[in-house]
C-alpha cells in the first residue's frame, strides 16, 4: 500500500485550514494564537482515508509571508500538494512565493483547488479559473487538474477526494522503504508520562520500536520507545508516513526542528556543501559571490555564504555551481533540494540541489573542480562513488565512511563498487573490520612517486637492497592510518610492483650490482679476515682506506646477508667459513666432554680471551652452546 503525504499551499486566508477540516473533520490550528487570529502559524497535521482505504497524511502550512520558513519545512516529504486559490481574490503574492518554493524543492504533483466558490456565481468562477490558468502558464501548475470547492457548504469536496485518489493511483510513486531511514524533525514536544516526542515524514527506509538512532548534526544517540502513525500505536513505520516517535535517552532541548534522525554512522554532518543554484526568473535580486543568505532544506534553516564557482554573479533565471559555507553543521544527502532567501529583506530568491556534502574547499573558476561538479550532477551512482574515492586519494575511504558520505547503505553501494573494481577505476584494500578503497589514479601516483625514489636510491647506492618501508610510508602515505598504509604496501608487494623483504622495499627488477669495485672490496675484506684468523678485527682495524667508508659498509652488509661473512659484534665481522670450522671443533669437544669453558675455546682457536668470548657468543646465537649457570661455562644446546 502507498503511504501518501499531502500538503497545502497558498496565500493567507485563502481557506487552506478550512479545506482540511472539510476533508478530514479535524481542525489543524492547535495553538490558541492561531485560533484567535484565524491564521496558521505552526505546521498542522492530520489525515483522511480515500475510498480504497489508502490513508493520506495531510500537512497544513502557514500562508503568511512571515512564516515562509515554516512552510518550507512543511513541504519536506510531500508527495502531492493542494494549491489553494480563493475564487474572490485569485493569485496573490504568497501564492506565487509558495509556487516558487514548490518548484525549487522539486514537488511535481499538484492539484489546483479553487476555494470559497460559494461566494461567487458561475460566470465569475469561469472568469477566475481562466485568469488563474493564464497566470500559471509555464509553471508546474500549468497542466494541474483544477477542482472547485466550498469548504463551508461541502461543495466539490467529494470531487476533490476523487481527483486525489486518481492522482495517487496513477502518478504518485511509492517511496523507497529499503534505503537508509531518514526523518527530518519538524516538531518537538514533551508528552506527560512519555517524555520527548518528535514528528516528521519518514523520507526513506523504516523504523521499528527499540531501534537506536543518531540525531544529526548533534551526534547524540537515542532509542525509539513508541511509534505513532496517524494517532495509532505501531511497531513499525515506513517511508512516506507521517510519524511521531517517542524517544528515550534525549531531552527536548537537545533536539530541534531541522535535526535528522537516522541510524548511527549512516550520515555525515557538514558545514560545507557543493550545490547548483538557480535564481528565480521573477527575482529582483542578484546573487553575488560570498553573499550571506538564509538557507532552507528539509525542516532545517540556517545562515550561509555562497561562494560562486563559475561566475561572479547570478541574475534572474540563471543557474551556476556554488559552494555553500554554512554557519552551522547540517546533515543532508546528495540530491536534496533547498531554498535560499535574501538576507535582508528576507525574500525568496532561488534554490537548488545538493551535489556533495563535506567536500574539499573548491577553487573559483578552476576547470578541474567544475568538471568534477558536472560529473557529480550528471553521473551515475558509480561515478559518484568514484569521485568520493578520488577525493580521498591520500587517505583512502572505508566502505563505512563512503556510506556515511553518500547517505546510502553499504549494500546499496556494493554493486557500484564492484563495477568500479571490474573497470579498474578503483582498488580495494581489505582489512579485518572494513574494506577501504583507493582510486586507481591515486594508487598510480603513489606508485610512481615511490618508484622514482627507489630508482634514484638504487642508482646512488648500488650495493644496498633498498629503502626501509617505514621511511617510504612516512613520506608518501603519511595521511593514511597505519593499518591502511601497511595494507597498501602489502598490495604493492602482492602485485609485484615492489619487492618487500625484511621491511626493505626495492624495485622488483633490482639486483645488487656485483661490479669490479664490489669484488675488489670483497677480496680486500676476505684477505684481511683470513690473515687475522680467529684474532677477529674491528672494521676500523682493516686496511680499506682507499674505499669510501659508506661503500665498504654497504658491501659488508650484502656479504653478511648472503652468508659470506658473519657478524660477531656491532663492528666485528669474520668469515663464515672460519666460524663453521670453529663449530666443528666445539661439537667434537662435546662428543667427549659435557662442559666447555672460555679457556678451552681460547686454546682450541689459538686466540685471545676477548675473541674466544665473541666466538662463544656466536655459538650461543646459532644454538650450538648454551649457559649452564656459570658465565664462563657452556654445555651443548639441547
Amino acid at each position: 500500500m502507498k503511504h501518501i503525504v499531502i500538503g497545502t499551499a497558498g496565500h493567507i486566508d485563502h481557506g487552506k485550514t478550512t479545506l482540511i477540516r472539510a476533508l478530514t473533520g479535524r481542525n489543524t490550528d492547535r495553538l490558541k494564537e492561531e485560533q484567535q487570529r484565524g491564521i496558521t502559524i505552526e505546521l498542522g497535521f492530520t489525515w483522511f482515508d480515500l475510498d480504497d482505504g489508502t490513508r493520506c497524511g495531510i500537512v497544513d502550512v502557514p500562508g503568511h509571508e512571515k512564516f515562509v520558513g515554516t512552510m518550507t519545512a512543511g513541504v519536506c516529504g510531500m508527495d502531492l500538494v493542494l494549491m489553494v486559490v480563493a475564487a474572490d481574490e485569485g493569485i496573490m503574492p504568497q501564492t506565487r512565493e509558495h509556487l516558487d518554493i514548490l518548484e525549487l524543492l522539486g514537488v511535481k504533483k499538484a492539484i489546483l483547488v479553487l476555494s470559497k466558490c460559494d461566494l461567487e456565481d458561475e460566470e465569475w468562477l469561469d472568469m477566475a479559473e481562466a485568469g488563474i490558468r493564464e497566470e500559471l502558464r509555464g509553471t508546474m501548475l500549468e497542466q494541474a487538474p483544477l477542482v472547485r470547492v466550498s469548504a463551508l457548504t461541502g461543495f466539490g469536496i467529494g470531487h476533490l477526494k476523487k481527483t486525489i485518489a486518481e492522482m495517487v493511483d496513477m502518478e504518485v510513486e511509492e517511496r523507497d522503504a529499503a534505503g537508509v531511514p531518514r526523518l527530518p524533525v519538524d516538531r518537538i514536544f514533551t508528552k506527560t508520562g512519555f517524555g520527548t516526542v518528535v514528528t516528521g515524514t519518514l523520507l526513506s527506509g523504516s523504523y521499528s520500536v527499540d531501534d537506536v538512532l543518531e540525531v544529526y548534526p548533534e551526534g547524540m544517540k537515542c532509542r525509539i520507545r513508541h511509534i505513532q502513525v496517524h494517532g495509532a500505536e505501531q511497531e513499525q513505520c515506513v517511508a512516506g508516513q507521517r510519524t511521531a516517535l517517542n524517544l528515550a535517552g534525549i531531552r527536548t532541548e537537545e533536539i530541534r526542528r531541522g535535526s535528522v534522525l537516522a541510524p548511527p554512522g549512516s550520515m555525515k554532518a557538514s558545514d560545507r556543501l557543493d550545490v547548483r543554484i538557480t535564481i528565480l526568473k521573477n527575482s529582483e535580486r542578484l546573487l553575488t559571490n560570498r553573499m550571506r543568505l538564509h538557507f532552507y532544506t528539509g525542516t532545517g534553516k540556517l545562515l550561509c555564504r555562497a561562494v560562486l564557482l563559475d561566475r561572479d554573479e547570478l541574475g534572474p533565471g540563471e543557474t551556476g555551481f556554488a559552494q555553500l559555507q554554512l554557519e552551522e553543521r547540517i546533515a543532508v544527502k546528495r540530491g536534496d533540494r533547498f531554498v535560499i532567501r535574501f538576507y535582508s529583506p528576507v525574500e525568496t530568491i532561488g534554490g537548488g540541489v545538493v551535489l556533495a556534502t563535506g567536500p574539499k574547499r573548491r577553487r573559483r573558476f578552476k576547470e578541474e573542480d567544475l568538471d568534477e561538479l558536472r560529473r557529480m550532477e550528471n553521473g551515475s551512482p558509480a561515478d559518484l562513488c568514484e569521485l568520493q574515492i578520488r577525493e580521498r586519494g591520500e587517505t583512502l575511504v572505508s566502505l563505512t565512511e563512503l556510506a556515511e558520505r553518500t547517505a546510502h547503505t553499504k549494500e546499496e553501494l556494493l554493486p557500484y563498487l564492484e563495477l568500479l573494481l571490474a573497470e579498474k577505476r578503483i582498488v580495494s584494500v581489505a582489512l579485518k573490520k572494513d574494506s577501504w578503497y583507493w582510486h586507481a589514479d591515486s594508487m598510480f601516483a603513489a606508485e610512481q612517486a615511490i618508484s622514482g625514489e627507489l630508482r634514484r636510491y638504487h642508482e646512488r647506492h648500488p650495493y644496498r637492497e633498498g629503502l626501509r618501508k617505514a621511511e617510504l610510508v612516512s613520506r608518501y602515505m603519511r595521511k593514511m592510518k597505519p593499518n591502511v598504509s601497511e595494507a597498501c604496501m602489502e598490495l604493492f608487494g602482492a602485485e609485484g610492483i615492489f619487492r618487500i623483504r625484511n621491511g626493505i622495499l626495492s624495485m622488483p627488477d633490482f639486483e645488487i650490482r656485483r661490479d669490479a669495485r664490489f669484488l675488489k672490496i670483497e677480496s680486500a675484506l676476505t684477505g684481511e679476515m683470513e690473515k687475522a684468523g680467529y684474532h677477529f678485527l674491528r672494521l676500523s682495524e682493516m686496511n680499506l682506506t682507499q674505499y669510501p667508508e659508506e661503500t665498504v659498509e654497504d658491501v659488508l652488509q650484502q656479504l653478511v646477508q648472503d652468508g659470506t661473512f658473519v657478524s660477531l659484534d656491532e663492528d666485528v665481522l669474520t668469515l663464515k667459513r672460519l666460524m663453521d670450522e670453529a663449530k666443528e671443533k666445539i661439537e667434537k669437544h662435546f662428543a667427549e666432554n659435557e662442559i666447555l669453558t672460555f679457556i678451552q675455546v681460547r686454546e682450541m682457536l689459538s686466540t685471545s680471551r676477548r675473541c674466544a668470548q665473541l666466538a662463544v657468543g656466536y655459538m650461543d646465537r646459532i644454538k650450538v652452546t648454551e649457559k649452564t649457570g656459570a658465565e664462563t661455562e657452556r654445555v651443548a644446546c639441547r
